[in-house]
């Protein structure tokens, strides 16, 4: 990886979805970008300032001691935590399994919460401005039927910025939120509904990939609490 870029940004969920347009778009800018994910065996990013380390961030009990590895391994200061891996397992809550329940809560909000405890004080220690964004949703600001457990999570990384924002703000370490609605992403894959076919029943993952740059080219200062975006005509549709 280059020490010429504007800033190495560690990301989780680099792989698909929000995440990886994130990736290709930090590096387009000329950031370097350590990516976090289970597997990166479908993607394909030929870029000297990309690194992917595999992790599986639902192991928790593993998480603490990859992540300190991997610190150890970063020689350079970091300009971003970008806490982005999620899932979605949707259902009324007497359908919901226990296993799934689990799962929710540990990827959407205990991975993000360790990996956070992690890095943070070595963000803290470094001179340079640094923020730590997290991906959470318009689920974490007002609850849906059969979204109850990932609405949940949601809510819980909402919270978990807004207090952590209070923690860092006498040092260089900013903390935004990201709340994004309808994605079209693989996201929906496994769920029994999706957003409507055209254009402005959902937002791209480039869009969210776009706003993520705002926050980065704040001025020195400022924070930007929260960004939400909303298709334009939200329309959900029923698989077949």
């Amino acid at each position: 990886m280059s020490d010429n870029s504007k800033g190495l940004i560690v990301l989780s969920g680099a792989s698909s979805g929000i995440g990886l347009a994130m990736t290709k778009t930090l590096l387009l800018e000329g950031y370097s970008v350590i990516g976090l994910d289970k597997s990166f065996q479908n993607v394909e990013i030929k870029d000297k300032n990309f690194k992917p380390m595999v992790i599986d961030l639902s192991d928790l009990d593993k998480l603490s001691d990859s992540l300190t590895e991997i610190l150890a391994g970063i020689n350079q200061p970091i300009r971003a935590l970008v806490n982005n891996a999620g899932l979605g397992r949707m259902a009324f809550v007497e359908q919901l399994s226990i296993a799934d329940m689990k799962m929710v809560m540990e990827v959407n909000f205990l991975s993000h919460a360790i990996i956070t405890k992690c890095f943070l004080p070595v963000l803290k220690q470094q001179k340079n401005l640094v923020d730590i964004v997290f991906t959470a949703s318009e689920a974490s600001m007002r609850g849906a039927r059969q979204g109850s457990v990932y609405c949940a999570s949601k809510f819980a990384i909402r919270g978990f910025a807004q207090a952590l924002r209070e923690e860092c703000a006498k040092s260089s370490v900013r903390v935004s939120v990201l709340n994004p609605g309808a994605v079209r992403t693989a996201f929906f894959n496994e769920l029994h509904f999706e957003p409507g076919p055209d254009p402005e029943n959902a937002i791209e993952p480039e869009d969210v990939a776009e706003v993520i740059l705002t926050i980065l080219d704040a001025r020195p200062g400022t924070v930007i609490d929260e960004i939400n975006l909303s298709p334009q005509k939200q329309v959900w549709k029923k698989k077949n």
